[in-house]
């Protein structure tokens, strides 16, 4: 077997001898057959294990079984522990999706860090056939058929060429030692159904269903190499980066036909389904507002255009948090950075235009001042008018998105809001003839 190990490396190009590789070992059958065919290989090697913390004690069993395979072989070892069920539950994710990502994001994190070239899982031929059915069955569009791409960036999967019997076969005549994974044998998930009950009732109506479908996944991976570039240059026409969010002109989007396909290919990088995605398109023409969500994303139809960007971090400030700023301070740092100074009017001073300034009377200010979200039933007199007005309206006339509204703050002194903040001051507070000293903040990016 370690012949065609090394013949599959070479032939995919998947890394070069003498690269640092780093292992994804579970301590399962497939993960301790990896790491033998590495040692035989005599690639630098380290090994990265995670605990999910789902099997309570058979999860720390794994753990220290792959320890002590890293302590026999003088292998780097690298184990975490991940909240995975809260994590799942806080993102509103499946626990597999959970347990994905963290792994995944993990990973990337020791390659960067530790100096490893690679990082290599030990999905194998079987994983192959199991993926294109999960795939099917979730709608993942095209890029769901052509199953697992040996190379990925840094992730390579050096076992792709072998079967699950194979793997078993050699780990039987090397006779290595692994952990059994309870879970596997439930078919509570969809992969397990998956292998336990369609693939044996495949295997029953055609033996050699195996070879049939992974040269129809070679060719879909084939065609889906012709059509990449061109939905890639659609892509960039088409979303538009701004700032901190992308900008898809809904006009321009209905072009595009046959819609549904073109959609799931141009939101596949940011995680939307066809479920998802057939919402969306139902919902071009309705009211502005709806939301639609991937695991990381989140997208908001607004008047002419859909508006798309990350779903906040729990880590983030919450609405209702409330930020102080004494009098004297000068740079605060909070859910934004205010520069602030003090200067004595002089006739010459010009007053600058740019939405992230606010030049107010200091003398009409009572510190210390506060920096709040905006909430229903808020209002202020906006600059130039001399009247109040609901913030919900200023929003609306002023054509702020969704988006935008939820990531505005007020500058407050008292309960009188004197600054939408990177919008308008309020009129009240503004610089007239009998202004003596004047309060100049600016808006500026943390950095």
């Amino acid at each position: 077997m370690i012949r065609k190990f090394t013949s599959y490396i070479e032939e995919n190009d998947l890394f070069n001898p003498g690269n640092r590789i780093l292992l994804a070992v579970s301590g399962g059958l497939d993960s301790i057959v990896m790491t033998e065919l590495f040692q035989q290989s005599g690639n630098p090697v380290g090994i990265a294990h995670c605990n999910f913390q789902l099997r309570g004690d058979e999860s720390d069993g794994d753990e220290e079984f792959v320890q002590k395979i890293a302590k026999k072989f003088d292998i780097p070892f690298f184990t975490k522990r991940f909240p995975t069920s809260s994590y799942a539950k806080e993102r509103k994710i499946s626990v597999q999706m959970a347990a994905r990502k963290l792994r995944y994001d993990w990973f990337e994190e020791i390659r960067a860090t530790k100096d490893f070239d690679f990082i290599a899982t030990a999905h194998h031929h079987d994983d192959q056939i199991e993926t294109l059915f999960i795939n099917l069955l979730r709608g993942t569009g095209i890029a769901g058929l052509h199953g697992i791409p040996a190379k990925q960036g840094h992730l390579v999967r050096p076992l792709l060429f072998a079967s699950k019997q194979e793997i078993e076969n050699h780990a039987k005549a090397k006779q290595l030692s692994y952990r059994e994974d309870s879970s596997n044998t439930s078919v509570k998930y969809k992969r397990n159904k998956i292998r336990h009950q369609l693939i044996p009732l495949l295997h029953s109506i055609q033996p050699d269903y195996a070879g049939n479908i992974s040269t129809t996944i070679n060719r879909i991976r084939d065609t889906e190499s012709i059509l990449r570039p061109f939905i890639v240059e659609t892509s960039k026409k088409l979303i538009r980066k701004k700032q901190d969010h992308w900008v898809i002109n809904i006009a321009i989007l209905m072009e595009l036909q046959p819609l549904q396909p073109w959609l799931c290919e141009l939101l596949l990088p940011f995680g939307f389904n066809e479920t998802t995605v057939h919402d969306l398109v139902s919902h071009l023409y309705g009211e502005s507002g709806k939301s639609f969500y991937s695991p990381e994303y989140r997208i908001v139809k607004d008047r002419d255009s859909l508006i798309l960007t990350r779903r906040p971090k729990t880590e983030q400030p919450e609405d209702h948090d409330e930020y102080m700023i004494k009098a004297g301070e000068t740079d605060c740092y909070l859910p934004l950075r205010l520069q602030l100074q003090i200067l004595a009017r002089t006739p010459d001073y010009q007053i600058s235009g740019s939405c992230n300034q606010a030049t107010l009377d200091r003398n009409k200010l009572s510190f210390p001042l506060t920096i709040r979200k905006w909430k229903p039933g808020d209002f202020f007199h906006p600059y130039g008018m001399n009247k109040r007005k609901k913030l919900s309206d200023f929003f609306i006339d002023e054509k702020i998105s969704i988006p935008e509204k939820e990531n505005t703050w007020l500058l407050c002194s008292g309960s009188r809001i004197i600054w939408v903040i990177g919008h308008r001051i309020d009129h009240r507070f503004r610089v007239t003839t009998r202004t003596k000293d004047l309060l100049i903040i600016d808006y500026l990016p943390l950095t």
